[in-house]
């Protein structure tokens, strides 16, 4: 099979679970509203509309754990153990503080939570464990001196809308502008630091998997087997045709090859947030940092958004951790889609001068978090001068843009 015949398959499948990992059909809207006062930033930033203090800025970010909540849904089901929704809370609060991190914040942050939930299935120990969780990770993050506080959230039962639940968060900033760190600053020249998103960092009790919370929708489909389908179909849209639903070879209890983990606990892994690690590598480098990435939705593509008139090469990334390559293997993924799909074994990138490469490495395995030059900047080729990525394996080279 072709790559181009193997790629459109791929997306096929992606999008009859109805997602889409470039989310182009939101892009175009967006992009055509006001961008904000940094216009290449991470994350919007606006005027300081709290305070009025023309020196001050506005961060507001939504996101959540997306369809990992069905996993926690799914494990808690068959086992009965409520905490696994603890983890849930940390994916939802990550997936937002790690997106500030990027412009810059990660103190005097408020936190909010929204919970969606089909009261039926999920019940009150359920819900308990989420909004203990909610607190007990913010309280770790606060041991780790990140400067994070609670400001509650809302419960909503919503039978109609979910058969399960939802987990969303709302973080909440005001900074000086000229702490924000600007996206716009990446261009040529560059060296790309991808900080690893599997192992175990210092600060976390359990060994990672690498999975973030990205790309749930098909990895559990991928993965997990025809079971799930015939015992959870509050799990899944039934408009979804039955060839693309739980369509896998495993249980969640099964044994990930290569892995001390199973298949659930690699799924279901919490998303790490960098915080502590951002926050030393800017207190000492952040003069030689022109921009930070979070790679989050679009995977290795999302630096595609950011810089200007670059060539985004990547060509010494991770090996792909054991989960990733289960994925593939499983589904017969292209390796173009799942590196626009899945984070790969990096989830966050450092864009730096060439002599701040040392440090930053250095920093990062302080926290055991593997780090090292995954790629560079160039100037664009495109005629038109936009931002375009390609990214080298042993295997393959693939271009996107």
């Amino acid at each position: 099979m072709s790559e181009n015949m193997a790629n459109n398959d791929s997306n096929s499948r992606y999008n009859q679970r109805g997602v889409s990992s470039s989310k182009e059909e939101v892009h175009q809207v967006v992009d055509k509203l006001d961008r904000g006062c940094f216009p290449g930033a991470f994350c919007k930033v606006t005027e300081d509309y709290l305070t009025g203090n023309p020196d001050l800025c506005n961060v507001i970010h939504s996101d959540g754990a997306g369809t990992k909540s069905i996993l926690a849904y799914l494990w808690y089901k068959e086992t009965g153990d409520p905490n696994v929704f603890r983890g849930i809370a940390q994916d939802s609060i990550v997936m937002n503080l790690d997106d500030l991190a990027c412009v810059g914040l990660w103190n005097q942050v408020v936190l909010s939570s929204t919970v969606n939930r089909n009261a039926r299935n999920f019940p009150a120990e359920a819900l308990a464990s989420l909004i203990e969780g909610t607190e007990e990770f913010i309280q770790k993050l606060r041991d780790l001196g990140i400067q994070i506080s609670s400001g509650g959230g809302e419960t909503a039962d919503v039978g109609d809308l979910t058969g399960t639940v939802a987990v969303d968060s709302c973080a909440v900033a005001i900074a000086p502008k000229d702490k924000i760190v600007d996206n716009a600053k990446i261009g040529p020249g560059l060296c790309i630091v991808g900080l690893s998103s599997f192992g175990q960092a210092s600060y976390e009790e359990n060994e990672n998997s690498g999975i973030g919370s990205n790309g749930l929708t098909s990895a559990r489909h991928e993965m997990l087997s025809p079971h799930y389908r015939e015992n959870y179909p509050e799990t899944f849209d039934p408009q979804t045709k039955e060839e693309y639903l739980y369509c896998g070879p495993f249980r969640m209890t099964d044994e990930l090859h290569d892995s001390k983990l199973s298949v659930g606990q690699a799924l279901l892994s919490p998303t790490r947030t960098y915080l502590p690690v951002v926050q030393t590598i800017m207190a000492e480098k952040g003069s030689s940092i022109q921009g930070l990435v979070h790679c989050s939705g679009g995977g290795q593509t999302k630096c595609m958004r950011f810089g200007t008139s670059v060539h985004h090469i990547k060509d010494n990334l991770f090996t792909p951790p054991p989960l990733f390559r289960e994925i593939q293997k499983v589904s017969g993924t292209t390796d173009k889609e799942m590196h626009q799909v899945y984070n790969m074994g990096h989830r966050f990138e450092v864009y730096c001068q060439p002599d701040a490469v040392e440090e930053i490495i250095s920093i990062s395995k302080s926290f055991h978090i593997e780090a090292q030059v995954v790629g560079r900047t160039e100037s664009s080729s495109k005629e038109d001068q936009r931002n375009h990525l390609t990214i080298k394996t042993d295997k393959v080279q693939l271009s996107y843009g």
